[in-house]
């Protein structure tokens, strides 16, 4: 307390005991004095109390500064002491949600209850290869520190997770094996990190189960041993377990499971394979239903979901399927064993029996295969031997459900170990021994109940031997460090727990004495606990032992952690572990070879360095029959291997470097984020955290180098200004013994300056003080200068005053004068008054004549201005009117000229077509093959017109009839009208009567019928217009939907291409990381080959290269696979452009074929079947073997007849089908014209149905054009030439027509030189030295020249070897950026030739320019293409793995702007933890990188894309990719790093950002979209510098941060660290404002913390058509030797 005395003054932080918070805070109100019995205190929630103090030692902890609350490591607390410890830990769990801090060498992992975002693997390549130190605390931190220390200095190391049952113990082991497995890839081709990550489900189902505090408790000890070879991969593993609670198979208390196996495998039992099994629901089975209903499920769980992941790992492990279905039948077995019924029976129930109708026992023992009457008698027997003989005595009831649940337990201990002994088998190392191994152990914390058994005695004695060496090596990195800093130190104390072991385990011990009670014959719990109070209360007396009062059969063991009493109950039985060998003998024997070899005694274990079987003592013994006497290992008890096991352990640790896990349970609710102090500090003390606190606290706990020291505390010292490391040493060393009077309390070291505890809350007592009186310095100058300036304000108040008092007497004189002398001043007045108006006028009138003057000249100036400016414009005016006629003047003649030059081309153009019109072969070539369709339309209008001629006979015919059948009717009509001509009454006559009346009648009937037809014509009329008003508003709705259904269709439309668009993009990412995951297999495939020829050296028989094997699979339609899992890349689509494969088109082979050449061709065919011939078979016409013809011209004309008659039948029925498909069509048309949405379909078919009827108009003229001009003699060369072209590839290699010029020839046996010339030999220096895609230009025309010649194999050979050669330099250069670049360049050229080149590609140069290959290259453009990505990929391969170790130094730590962030630092901000060893190699041995070395890099990337003329979109894709490695690479480490959250790191961090979007927009590559990546790191760094006080600051710190998701924007938020004494930390206030906000936007943004750095973009290669390409125009150098290729 010397020193610290001085810090109990008023308004210090102090913290007082509490029941139920166990501790709280609160403020001194007045100083302590040495002497004082009390101190007032102010608790936090506002009472006031008095602390009583008996002496100094006796005053309550102090606080640590405000600085220092949630440091993420405890020993760099000021005050190091529980109450510290414990709010630390309450406000980093609490306040900022973390659940990990350091504490020295441990790291303290609190169990969330809840899932986290901070185990991807984004997360795992960000603390993969980083410091410790400068890292927040993190499980992946411990495991990256255990493995950089393995590879650097080659040790084996440790790491030891322990805790309470659902601390989180196997999660962090699991995590910790996933890391390993991530960072450590295997050197194997079967997955190794694979198989190590297996064994957890597996594990957990068999040794896990629900207890009270965990639905996940492990039930047994852990230690996986996971084994790396040189290079750091992962070979290997072993498996070693401790303590299985087998006591769980038979007896769960409340509210608790079996093992999750159990209820996984009743769950499943309606699967088919499970049936036989006759198994029931798990409240059917005693096993599993005593802990109840409601813990029969686990919420969140689905056990058949459980089931069948362990079943693929098992799968993945090597377990057969049969093997799995064997031990679910053992497991069934137990369960079934469990509801077996034992009935007592005899005398006082002194013998038992089981019935023989007993289900149970019937299914058990047809699982197992065993005979069912023989185990039930021994089942309720047992042998007894009295002196040599033996008897077989009946077991009581009770007995025979112990023996019963005995045989359960062991058969499930042996099921447990042939398991692990399995998984071993399947872990191990094959071939290749491993260098080094980490450890993790998963090992229970020390327990304590209210009723404590033999469990909890074994897992309390493994804390100890783990807490002592624990101690030990705590204490030795203490003394580490002071040797390495050249300390005096002296011995530390600590409490060593040698004394409680060795009452455990020593001679005569605990054990001891229960080992020997176990081989009594009547021993007892009641003697052996009268032998523990004899041997160590009475005769030997041990502080750590003691007797409860109110006990006679338990003893309490004072252990480092807490004091624990333990009931001899069960001690012996459980010790011993007991299966009578009746039961076992008739299990050896079963039918079933699974179930006969688990009780064989066989290892559970074993290391990695030691052979199967020496390294794990069997669980279990069995007690024989007299005559059957047994190994001594088969009377080994349990607490023996126990301490065997356990030593083993102690030893492997040891030999290791360990790092320590302590995984804390906030609170027994499981409840997320709920932190219960009581329960945390039972933990803390019974982890050894607190221990380690202590040891720290008893020596140098606080250490600064002298930088930092004089960077806080420069306030203190005496030196000023800028100095140098050894000026600052000196100043420290020269300024401490001033600032601390007791030299004991620091020490001075080679690069650091040491404090005792609460040394530095004393420097920041006296750097407050001093920064106090500086300010009341400056206080009382500020006051002074105010001072000053408010006498000066009043003293020129003052003389004001008196001025303007004097001026008012003034003038009161002046007024008395004025009256005295009146006369005088008027007579002054007047004269005053008269010349005053004189001087007016004149002045009035000098102003008049000065305006007019000034008002004229300014006229004139104007007049002037104004005429100039005419002048100007009509000159203007003129000169244009000049320049425009002489334009159009010039311009009239060129248009003449170019009319008449015009004219003249038109003119010879004109004769050109008609002299091509008069010739038969450019009549075929304009048509194409269209004289047979043609003649077929020809012979449909003769049938049309025939059709018509007819139908006008009829006509006619009817017409005929029709005027004989008028002319009829007329006569009759004549003779009517005679007749009545004859009957009417003679003229003079009046009407009768009745004529009369009928006359009326009729008209009244006719005016009746006009009456009706007109109102029914009005009320049509009005109908009319009803109907055309609706069919106005129906037009008008139809309007409306139609233009609302285009609406949709075009929004549809742009969502399905949007989205087609994002599934290209990620069937393209997919494809290219198949790619990429192949190249990778392929290369691992290269290495073990190679090491195989290496150790193997086979005799004889070679295998020929790899490479080319492979890549002649890939091309090679025909060539077997070398293996299976290398038969080429995957099967899917190529996305690239030029990804088409290539064909010959017949049209143009028939344009060829010249008519004048049919005698050489009729010629040719003699001998053999002719061509005609073929094509009469294949057209399927008949030969007509009756006709007798001669001549050769008559058989030809007569089967060319034949062959144009069958083909124009053909035409005249597929045009049929194609007219009956267009009437069909029109019917739709007409039947689905009223339906609004089908106008699309409707527009698309009467267009469609214009198209053919045009088309059928143009053909119909065509055909009364040219009928004159079809000849047999053209037809029968069109059908040559169509066989020409059908049997052109069986034909002899003919020479093309030689239009095709300018191609390199390269003969057969110079292949291969050419090839080793042009790509395998190329150095570097000239390979640069070339014109870029040089060697894809020269191999291109050497195959297009071979193509030309007719030989194809030739072509297909030497493209084949150039992509080998291609793909094989790319592998020898794979480090190397200019020539990965050099033939990444010669690969996408190649591959843009091969596919403009291709028949099937329809490029924009006509086909008198570009001739198409013959040969069909499509499945080598594929393979050019795949290479592509490859050698892209690469490249940034390449230039990723130069970035990544200088992108956080670079982009973070670097300070391009000086001294900014050197004004203030943190108080531990930037010191190492404690226990961590400095890395060699680090900064200290070279210069730090910068941002220049990233724009090196970066510079150097794209200086070789544009050396090689890459096409831009493809340099920004590259550089986009890059961008986002730097951008995320960055943001994960600035979240999470406390040390870069402050304002002026963001300054910095924003600075370098600047040059980099500087450096991508000075060279143009901002449109891919590079720069738009930097904006979440762009938004973080503004983040930092924004204000965080008001709500106004909240809201714009949402509205700005868009581009980051809620989680960063909080952890950035919690992060933030002031780095002096101006700013401020971020309020929790403000942090939850903040967190509203965030809650209502939308967040756009994936919900996880970082980003992922291992996301690719996927590359689109651009297809950019080649100019022409010609031999003369390469500039090929000598320096190739290429000579020996010749120019055709």
């Amino acid at each position: 307390m010397i020193g610290a005395i001085e810090l109990y003054t008023k308004g210090a932080s102090v913290w007082i005991p509490d029941p139920d918070a166990v501790w709280v805070s609160a403020k001194l109100l007045k100083n302590y004095n040495p002497g004082d019995q009390h101190v007032l205190l102010q608790i936090s929630d506002g009472r006031d109390v008095q602390y009583p103090v008996s002496s100094p030692s006796g005053l309550p902890p102090l606080g640590n500064p405000d600085i220092l609350e949630g440091e993420n490591d405890l020993t760099a607390l000021s005050f190091l002491h529980e109450p510290a410890v414990l709010h630390n830990l309450r406000v980093r769990f609490l306040d900022y949600s973390s659940i990990y801090t350091y504490c020295g060498i441990v790291l303290v992992a609190l169990n969330p209850y809840d899932q986290l975002p901070i185990y991807g693997e984004e997360v795992i390549d960000a603390y993969s290869g980083q410091d410790m130190a400068d890292m927040e605390p993190h499980i992946f931190s411990v495991a990256e520190e255990a493995y950089r220390t393995m590879t650097r200095e080659e040790k084996n190391q440790s790491i030891i997770i322990s805790g309470e049952s659902g601390a989180g113990k196997t999660v962090s082991a699991k995590f910790t094996m996933r890391y390993f497995a991530v960072v450590g890839g295997a050197a194997q081709q079967t997955s190794v990190e694979e198989r190590v990550l297996a064994t957890n489900p597996i594990m957990e189902s068999i040794g896990n189960a629900k207890t009270t505090r965990n639905d996940n408790s492990s039930r047994f000890g852990k230690y996986i041993e996971i084994g790396f070879g040189r290079k750091g991969d992962i070979i290997g593993a072993n498996m070693r377990t401790y303590l299985l609670e087998k006591s769980r198979v038979v007896f769960q208390t409340s509210q608790e499971r079996n093992y999750h196996i159990f209820y996984q495998l009743c769950s499943s039992r309606d699967l088919s394979e499970m049936r036989g099994f006759k198994l029931d629901s798990a409240e059917k089975f005693r096993y599993t239903n005593q802990g109840g209903e409601d813990s029969l499920q686990i919420t969140g769980t689905d056990d058949v979901e459980d089931l069948e992941r362990t079943r693929n790992a098992f799968t993945i492990l090597g377990v057969l399927p049969d093997q799995q279905m064997e031990l679910f039948r053992i497991l069934a077995a137990v369960l079934h064993l469990g509801n077996v019924n034992i009935q007592a029976s005899g005398r006082g129930g002194d013998r038992s029996y089981i019935d023989g109708g007993d289900r149970s026992l019937a299914v058990f023992c047809k699982l197992l295969g065993v005979e069912k009457a023989q185990m039930a008698h021994w089942l309720c027997h047992r042998k007894l031997a009295v002196g040599v003989e033996m008897l077989v005595k009946p077991m009581s009831g009770q007995q025979a459900l112990e023996a019963r649940d005995a045989l359960a337990k062991h058969v499930y201990g042996q099921l447990f170990t042939w398991i692990v002994t399995r998984l071993n088998s399947a872990l191990r190392a094959q071939g290749e021994k491993h260098k080094s191994f980490i450890g993790v152990l998963d090992i229970y914390g020390f327990e304590t109940f209210d009723r404590n058994s033999f469990e909890q005695f074994c897992i309390n004695y493994a804390n100890e031997k783990l807490q002592q060496q624990f101690n030990r090596h705590v204490f030795q990195l203490e003394q580490e460090e002071y040797v390495r800093e050249e300390l005096p130190w002296n011995r530390i104390e600590f409490s060593d727990n040698q004394p409680c072991i060795v009452l455990i385990e020593g001679q005569l011990g605990v054990l001891d004495l229960l080992d020997e009670e176990c081989r009594m014959p009547k021993g007892s719990e009641h003697s052996w606990a009268r032998k523990l109070y004899d041997q160590h209360q009475t005769n030997n007396p041990s502080p750590h032992f003691c007797k409860p009062r109110l006990s006679n059969t338990a003893f309490i063991i004072v252990h480092f952690a807490d004091m624990v009493q333990y009931e001899c109950d069960g001690f012996l039985e459980k010790n011993r572990d007991t299966v009578f060998e009746e039961p076992i003998n008739i299990l050896k024997a079963s039918q079933s070879e699974l179930v006969a070899e688990l009780f064989q005694q066989e290892s559970a274990g074993g290391d990695l360095s030691l052979p199967a079987g020496k390294s794990s003592i069997p669980n279990g013994s069995l007690r024989c029959g007299p005559g059957k006497r047994a190994h001594r290992e088969h009377k080994l008890t349990v607490s023996f291997q126990f301490r065997q096991s356990l030593q083993l352990l102690m030893d492997t640790l040891n030999r290791t470097t360990p790092h320590y896990v302590r995984c804390i349970k906030p609170n027994d609710l499981k409840k997320p984020f709920m932190f219960d102090p009581k329960r945390a500090v039972q933990q803390l003390r019974a982890c050894g955290v607190l221990e380690t606190i202590r040891i720290s606290a008893a020596g140098y706990p606080s250490r600064w180098t002298y930088a930092e020291f004089y960077n806080r505390y420069r306030v203190l010292l005496r030196g000023t200004g800028f100095q140098t490391q050894e000026q600052i040493e000196a100043l420290c060393q020269e300024a401490l013994p001033q600032l601390i009077p007791h030299p004991e309390q620091y020490c001075f070291g080679k690069t650091k300056v040491f404090f005792r505890a609460g040394q530095v809350a004393l420097l920041e007592r006296l750097r407050a003080e001093k920064l106090r009186l500086a300010g009341v310095i400056i206080q009382s100058w500020v006051r002074g200068w105010l001072g000053r300036r408010r006498y000066l304000m009043t003293r020129w108040a003052t003389l004001t005053i008196q001025r303007y008092t004097r001026g008012t007497l003034a003038r009161r004189l002046a007024d008395t004068l004025r009256y005295t002398k009146a006369a005088l001043i008027i007579q002054k007045t007047y004269r005053m008054v008269a010349i005053r108006q004189m001087f007016l006028m004149i002045r009035e009138a000098t102003i008049t004549i000065q305006a007019f003057t000034r008002g004229t000249l300014a006229r004139r100036q104007y007049r002037l201005a104004v005429t100039e400016r005419a002048a100007v414009l009509l000159q203007a005016v003129v000169r244009g009117w000049l320049a425009r006629r002489v334009y159009g003047r010039v311009r009239a003649a060129v248009v003449l000229m170019q009319c008449c030059v015009r004219r003249r081309a038109a003119k010879r153009e004109l004769l050109k077509l008609k002299a091509e019109a008069r010739s038969v072969e450019r009549f075929r070539e304009l048509n194409k093959g269209m004289e047979v369709k043609l003649m077929q339309l020809q012979l449909r209008a003769d049938q049309q017109a025939r059709e018509s001629h007819a139908l006008r006979d009829t006509l006619q015919a009817e017409r005929k009839a029709h005027g004989n059948e008028l002319s009829a009717l007329r006569g009759a009509l004549v003779k009517l009208e005679n007749q009545l001509q004859n009957q009417q009454p003679p003229p003079g006559s009046a009407p009768t009567e009745k004529e009369m009346h009928e006359r009326r009648k009729t008209e009244e009937i006719a005016s009746n019928e006009i009456l009706r037809l007109t109102h029914e014509l009005q009320a049509l009329q009005v109908e009319r217009d009803s109907l055309g008003k609706e069919n106005e508003d129906l037009s008008a709705r139809f309007l409306e939907q139609q233009k609302s259904l285009h609406e949709c269709v075009a929004k549809a439309v742009a969502q399905a291409s949007h989205s087609l668009t994002v599934e290209l993009d990620e069937e393209r990412r997919k494809y290219q990381g198949l790619l990429r995951e192949f190249t990778r297999l392929e290369q691992r495939y290269d290495n073990l080959r190679e090491m195989s020829m290496l150790t193997e050296r086979p005799r004889g028989h070679r295998r020929t290269d790899s490479n080319q094997s492979l890549v002649l699979e890939l091309l090679s339609p025909s060539a077997s696979p070398v293996s299976p899992s290398f038969s080429g890349p995957p099967a899917f689509p190529v996305t690239t452009p030029f990804s088409g494969s290539s064909a010959v088109s017949c049209h143009e082979d028939m344009q060829r074929v010249s008519v004048t050449s049919l005698t050489h061709e009729r010629r040719s065919w003699t001998g053999v079947d002719s061509p005609l011939d073929n094509l009469m078979e294949n057209m399927g016409v008949a030969k007509d073997a009756a006709e007798k013809m001669t001549g050769e011209d008559l058989v030809h004309a007569y089967d060319a007849v034949r062959v144009a008659n069958k083909f124009l039948e053909m035409q005249l029925r597929s045009q049929r089908t194609q007219e009956e498909e267009l009437e069909a069509r029109r019917l739709q048309v007409k039947r689905t014209s009223p339906d609004p949405s089908s106008s699309a379909d409707q527009q698309y078919l009467m267009e469609l149905l214009e198209v053919r009827e045009q088309e059928v108009c143009r053909l119909r003229r065509e055909v009364k054009e040219l009928r004159p001009t079809v000849t047999l003699r053209r037809l029968l060369a069109q059908t040559g030439a169509v066989q020409v072209q059908l049997t052109v590839e069986s034909s002899a290699p003919q020479a093309k027509d030689g239009t095709v010029t300018g191609l390199l020839e390269c003969r057969k046996r110079d292949e291969a030189k050419l090839i080793k010339t042009l790509i395998t030999d190329v150095k570097v220096d000239s390979g640069l030295s070339l014109p870029p895609g040089l060697a894809a230009s020269v191999v291109f025309l050497c195959v297009r020249q071979a193509d030309c010649s007719g030989d194809k194999a030739r072509a297909r050979s030497l493209c084949t070897a150039a992509v080998i050669a291609m793909k094989g330099v790319l592998k020898k250069h794979c480090n190397d950026v200019d020539m990965t670049t050099l033939w990444l360049k010669n690969t996408c050229l190649l591959t843009d030739l091969l596919t403009q080149h291709s028949s099937r590609q329809d490029g924009s140069i006509g086909p008198e320019e570009l001739v198409s290959l013959t040969s069909d290259l499509g499945d080598l453009t594929r393979a050019l293409s795949d290479l592509c990505i490859q050698a892209y990929q690469q490249l940034l391969s390449i230039s990723e793995s130069r970035l990544h170790p200088i992108i956080v130094p670079a982009m973070l730590e670097s300070e391009m702007i000086p001294g900014l962030s050197g004004s203030g630092v943190k108080l531990g901000g930037s010191r190492k933890r404690a226990g961590s060893d400095p890395r060699p190699g680090g900064q200290c041995t070279g210069e730090a990188p910068t941002m220049a070395a990233v724009l090196r890099e970066l510079g150097a990337l794209h200086t070789a894309l544009s050396r090689q003329a890459l096409p831009p979109t493809l340099i920004e894709q590259a550089f986009r990719q890059l961008t986002h490695l730097l951008a995320a690479s960055s943001l994960n480490s600035l979240l999470l790093r406390k040390d870069m959250c402050s304002w002026s790191r963001g300054l910095q961090i924003r600075y370098n950002l600047s040059l980099l979007e500087e450096w991508l927009r000075s060279r143009g590559l901002q449109a891919g979209g590079a720069v738009t990546l930097l904006e979440p790191l762009i938004q973080a760094t503004q983040l930092l510098q924004m204000g965080k006080k008001t709500d106004a600051d909240a809201e714009a710190l949402v509205h700005t941060c868009t581009a980051l998701s809620n989680q960063q924007i909080v952890k950035i938020l919690t992060l933030y660290t002031p780095h002096s004494d101006l700013e401020e930390r971020v309020t929790l206030n403000f942090i939850r404002k903040v967190q509203a906000l965030l809650k209502e936007r939308r967040d756009d943004q994936a919900p996880q913390l970082l980003l992922d750095v291992r996301r690719v973009f996927p590359v689109t290669f651009p297809y950019l058509p080649p100019p022409p390409l010609r031999a003369d125009q390469l500039d090929i150098p000598d320096s190739l030797k290429i000579s020996f290729l010749r120019r055709t």
